[in-house]
């Protein structure tokens, strides 16, 4: 038993504010705090029906039990960065040293050299291929002309080699025709004047031959003729068009060269102006965020980037947004739209939370294999946030008002339920409670106590006592049922 002055040292030790704000933390399920205190009341139900009774010289210290609210919130670390960034990255081919780099969070300005990547490995590119596309020129040009000959080579023979033969035997057999008519007109001649007995039989035989000598050349010039028309000409064409086919195949394949060469050379010109990276706009510059096991930004002078690797970003600033990695122990009670506070350093922002991911952060030795969900929360519109700034989220999940409450030092949790010490005249006696919620501060308690009941805070003390009792130990203080 307490007297007055007891009971008011008491108070103004153990009462708290009617109104708790505290955090769930990110360690696990966390009833309270109390895993030694577990331990210790391991197969309590077995000594159900023990109590202190034994009045300690010194009272307990105890806690008030009282109505108030109780706001229960999940508080973690994260960093500030933009919703939207605009990726600068590396469009230089294969792998390349970077000779200067602007340091991050600098603000710069249209035409500003953000990054410098040696020229060497290009340069020596730029002089190669400028020499194949010389040789792949002239070898063009070359092929151009054979194209161009293999063309003349056909208009030649069309309209001189052929048509000056095809008027030679026209002629040939112009006048072997001529002839055969003259040999037919003296044989006929000849038969005339035989019949009447002015020339001779030898004669007539003569003329005769003659006409047969004439018919014989006549048909050779003709089969001539037509040969030259029919096959010479063919020939000779196909083998002129054949030509011209080579010619033209090579010529195709030079110019197909030149242009894979002078595709080679634009492109080493391009990549060259891809050495010197200038800001386009006005805005900061930040590097990429490091994963979590890396100490180093990913670019330095003298380090070697990858094409396509991100070597800047340039993040829109009315755009931010935290990201941090909320506990699986609590990542179910989170919801889309839940307001959120965000400390920083220098100013405190309302903001919402937009996205939880569903896939979990991959966990490792840098995280200490805390399995952690992505949650992104949007800010509002403010002057002065900056990327990579260091922010605390907290995210209330459950808002209590008038409610009992109890410390989470005076509770604790066994497999039979959770259960507290009420201290009165007689000592302590245990009490079975309904648990609706907890944070790391205070119980949500709805029934096994009643308002102004003095709860036992850090009850540890009296289990020993209890212990020894219920085993039987020597020297154990006795205590009464309750």
């Amino acid at each position: 038993m307490t007297n007055d002055g007891d009971q008011k040292n008491t108070d103004s030790r153990a009462t708290t504010s009617s109104s708790a704000d505290s955090s769930v933390g990110t360690g696990g399920k966390r009833w309270f705090g109390m895993g030694v205190m577990l331990i210790l009341v391991v197969g309590l139900g077995g000594w159900g029906s023990l109590s202190l009774s034994k009045t300690k010289k010194e009272p307990p210290k105890v806690h008030r039990v009282a109505r108030g609210g109780v706001k229960v919130a999940v508080t973690e670390q994260g960093t500030l960065e933009s919703f939207n960034n605009t990726e600068i990255k590396c469009r230089v081919r294969g792998f390349n040293m970077v000779t200067y780099v602007v340091e991050t969070g600098t603000i710069v300005q249209p035409g500003d050299v953000l990054v410098r990547l040696d020229t060497k490995n290009i340069d020596d590119t730029l002089s190669t291929q400028q020499t194949k596309v010389h040789e792949a020129r002239a070898t063009l040009e070359e092929s151009k002309a054979s194209v161009a000959e293999a063309r003349i080579a056909i208009d030649a023979y069309l309209e001189g080699t052929f048509k000056s033969a095809e008027l030679n035997l026209t002629r040939q057999v112009e006048v072997a025709s001529e002839n055969l008519r003259i040999a037919q007109s003296s044989l006929t001649d000849s038969e005339r004047l035989f019949k009447k007995g002015f020339v001779t039989d030898l004669e007539v035989e003569g003329n005769k031959l003659t006409v047969n000598q004439a018919e014989l050349e006549l048909k050779v010039k003709e089969v001539e003729l037509e040969v030259l028309r029919n096959y010479t000409k063919a020939m000779r064409l196909k083998t002129l068009e054949g030509n011209l086919k080579a010619s033209t195949s090579k010529m195709e394949a030079d110019q197909a060269g030149l242009t894979m060469d002078q595709i080679r050379l634009d492109r080493a010109l391009e990549e060259l102006t891809f050495c010197e990276i200038k800001a386009d706009r006005e805005g900061m510059v930040i590097y990429p965020s490091a994963a979590a096991h890396k100490t180093t930004p990913d670019i330095t002078e003298g380090a070697t980037v990858r094409k396509d690797q991100v070597l800047l970003l340039m993040p829109d600033l009315d755009k931010m947004q935290v990201k941090v990695g909320i506990h699986e122990s609590v990542v179910d009670r989170l919801r889309v739209g839940m307001k959120a506070e965000v400390n920083l350093p220098d100013m405190n922002i309302e903001g919402t939370v937009k996205s939880i991911s569903t896939v979990t952060r991959p966990a490792g030795w840098w995280t200490g294999n805390v399995v952690k969900y992505d949650t992104i929360i949007e800010l509002p519109k403010v002057d002065g946030l900056k990327p990579g700034m260091s922010a605390e989220v907290k995210v209330v999940l459950a808002q209590y008002d008038d409610v009992l409450q109890v410390p989470v030092s005076a509770v604790i949790e066994t497999d039979e339920g959770q259960w507290c010490w009420v201290w009165t005249e007689a000592g302590s006696q245990k009490r079975k409670l309904e648990i609706e919620d907890t944070d790391e501060k205070f119980v949500v308690v709805t029934s096994g106590i009643k308002e102004g009941d003095q709860v036992v805070l850090n009850p540890s003390a009296y289990f020993e006592e209890a212990r020894a009792e219920a085993l039987g130990v020597p020297d154990a203080s006795p205590s009464v049922a309750e």
